[in-house]
């Protein structure tokens, strides 16, 4: 007969805080939590990045406060900067997405709530409860804004409507917002080196609610959804919707794919962070 899971999990979060309560009541000094800072990089997934390779690291750093609720369970609020970015030039294993010939990069700040379970006991400046593994999970909010560059200038992508957002001839597409949802899951490890002093490093991916952190992910549009410019010029947005007529022939046709609108975007952390313990005094009983 297979076991649930799920109960089983609940029991041993259940002891976890029972057995770290009593642990709590017999020591005088208790680790009420932790408060934090991560510097590291950060890396894309999507419609750039079909096959999840991470070769193109940008910088990423968080801050963040842990509260304890036992030695096993911690609850933790974070803010998190990071870059992301890619380019079709990376993707010389498939042709057709080579000469696609996109690239984007983006700002993201994210807070975020998650819980934390410890695989062993944590107590800094206990002999044999000074390291951890763990596993974290938790949901959050981040703003982001594609952009890429042409010409030598920056143009931010989500006003330009680069698959006919906003177009009276693509009414269903509707501008995407500057906020996501985020579900950040990932491992860690923290090691303590004194009674008030952490070090380790944590991976943290996120599942996110948008296709667009790359601007990138249905299909090329009628290029009559991008007036040209009041000289006869062709405008920024038409010029940013299909540069693959900067490697040659052009491949944007009408309708043909641009992205997999049925796959979310995605991003990873991986950072090294560094702790302080918040403590306070518990007068001991006398018995």
């Amino acid at each position: 007969m297979k076991r649930s899971f799920f109960p089983s999990l609940l029991l041993i979060t259940l002891l976890s805080i029972i057995s770290g309560s009593t642990l709590y009541a017999q020591n005088s000094i208790v680790q009420e939590g932790e408060v934090g800072i991560s510097f590291g990089g950060a890396h894309y997934f999507g419609d750039l990045n079909t096959r999840a390779r991470v070769n193109r690291l940008k910088p990423a750093a968080s801050v963040f406060f842990r509260k304890n609720f036992s030695n096993y369970v911690a609850a933790r609020a974070s803010l998190t900067y990071a870059q992301v970015g890619y380019s079709d030039r990376y993707n010389s294993h498939n042709e057709y997405m080579f000469r696609r010939n996109l690239s984007f990069n983006s700002n993201i700040w994210e807070v975020a709530i998650q819980g934390d379970f410890n695989f062993f006991r944590f107590l800094p400046g206990e002999p044999g409860l000074h390291f951890t593994p763990y596993i974290t999970l938790g949901v959050g909010a981040f703003s982001y804004d594609p952009y890429a560059y042409l010409n030598g200038e920056k143009f931010f992508l989500r006003p330009l409507g680069t698959e006919g957002q906003g177009s009276t001839l693509y009414p269903e597409r509707k501008p995407y917002g500057s906020w996501a949802i985020s579900i950040p899951f990932g491992v860690g490890f923290k090691y303590a080196l004194s009674e008030r002093f952490n070090v380790g490093v944590e991976i943290l991916h996120r599942f996110t609610t948008t296709d667009y952190l790359d601007d990138v992910s249905t299909t090329y549009v009628d290029p009559a959804a991008f007036p040209a410019n009041g000289d006869g010029t062709p405008s920024v947005a038409f010029l940013m919707s299909d540069r693959s007529y900067e490697l040659g022939e052009p491949i944007g046709i009408k309708d043909r794919q641009r992205g997999n609108s049925r796959q979310k975007d995605q991003f990873l952390t991986a950072q090294i962070f560094f702790t302080i313990n918040l403590q306070s005094y518990k007068c001991p009983t006398a018995y």
